[in-house]
């Protein structure tokens, strides 16, 4: 299908961001990366009278160290995020996860705002940033806020973003010499959206499970923080027997809808073998091979 016709504008400045959104108001659309946005012009689910291209407003780029806090900006492209050292040493994470995320031509054109901004539910980003307990740093001509990452995504393809907002930078709690991170998905083929997937964050006190987060993605309608299954390792040796009691108690945490991959019940066991394989990572070496 053809793109409908519409204007392009390349913004420099977050004011002039903010001012072309002020006159143009919904008409408006946000173009950084375009791997979500170019795909819905084609099918005609989005009809915007104008682009803003803010691929050039350094407000939004670059990766920094900030005290105990990892800012990446939202400009930051996937090919970037995965061979930046800072990311690399701080935000493991993400590192990892950037090699599931499509193929090397998406991944050089994607940005993680743009990610973030689109909530895929089946996206590997959103389900990261949530594990890791990050923050989102949104502005506006009115200011900036913050929102904690589990608290922005709120919907199918919806987010906490306010008319007039973009995501300016995420903000990632420095990885402690205690803290286990990985990402596990399964798809259909290298490059396809996840039937389902997980990134895990553990952190250990010796043996014991300080603290949990696994974030599911590819199961819910945005990334699913599995609270019941991360109290159920809280406290307890890591092992086999830690791992089942999580296993059991995603029958509570998740309620899969049925898509193109398969029925809920499907989801439930993916879910269950990826909670293994990812919680079977931080064993030490001899249990994980039993």
């Amino acid at each position: 299908m053809k793109w409908p016709a519409f204007g392009y504008v390349r913004a420099t400045t977050l004011d002039d961001v903010f001012r072309l959104q002020a006159e143009h108001g919904d008409g408006a659309r946000l173009l950084a990366g375009g791997q979500t946005l170019l795909a819905t012009l084609a099918f005609r689910l989005s009809e915007p009278e104008l682009l803003v291209d803010i691929t050039r407003v350094a407000e939004l780029r670059g990766v920094a160290l900030q005290g105990g806090t990892l800012r990446i900006g939202a400009l930051t492209r996937h090919a970037e995020l995965g061979r930046d050292p800072l990311v690399s040493r701080h935000a493991p994470l993400l590192t990892e996860a950037v090699p599931f995320i499509a193929h090397p031509a998406i991944r050089n054109r994607g940005t993680i705002g743009g990610s973030l901004a689109y909530a895929d539910p089946a996206a590997e980003l959103p389900a990261c940033v949530v594990a890791l307990d990050a923050t989102l740093v949104l502005v506006s001509a009115q200011g900036e806020r913050r929102v904690k990452a589990e608290a922005f995504f709120t919907g199918l393809l919806e987010t906490a973003l306010r008319t007039g907002e973009l995501i300016a930078a995420v903000e990632v709690p420095v990885a402690t010499p205690a803290l286990r991170s990985t990402i596990v998905e399964v798809a259909r083929r290298s490059g396809d959206y996840a039937m389902a997937g997980l990134a895990a964050c553990v952190a250990l006190e010796g043996s014991r499970v300080a603290a949990a987060r696994l974030a599911y993605f590819g199961v819910g309608n945005g990334p699913v923080l599995a609270r019941g299954a991360m109290a159920a390792l809280q406290g307890q040796v890591l092992g086999a027997a830690g791992i089942a009691q999580a296993q059991a108690a995603l029958a509570r945490d998740l309620d899969p809808p049925s898509d193109l991959h398969g029925p809920p019940g499907m989801k439930r066991h993916l879910a269950r073998v990826l909670t293994q394989r990812a919680l079977s990572r931080f064993l030490p070496a001899n249990e994980a091979a039993a």
